[in-house]
């Protein structure tokens, strides 16, 4: 299932809770108001740890980090080639 669907999903299900809550009175309405920004304000706190969990866990790929010094000293040397400082090693 795609994100936004999901999403999607989840937003009509907690809006009719809300709707719900309102018109029961269950909560004192005061209260009640609030909830929508109690769950952005929930959602920023998810989105915030599951960036630092991404993070903890970045993958690092030992075999791309090897190409990628190897096309840094072809960059250098076709640029040594062409007459620019690229500074030493």
């Amino acid at each position: 299932m795609k994100h936004i669907v999901k999403i999607m999903a989840l937003l009509v299900a907690l809006s009719a809770v809300w709707i719900s809550l309102l018109q029961t009175s269950v909560l004192p309405k005061s209260q009640t108001w609030l909830l929508p920004l109690y769950f952005i304000v929930s959602l920023g706190c998810y989105g915030l740890l599951m960036v630092g969990v991404g993070l903890m866990h970045f993958p690092t790929c030992p075999h791309e980090a090897i190409l990628l010094q190897q096309d840094v000293v072809e960059a250098k040397e076709f640029l040594k080639g062409k007459g620019v400082d690229v500074g030493t090693d």
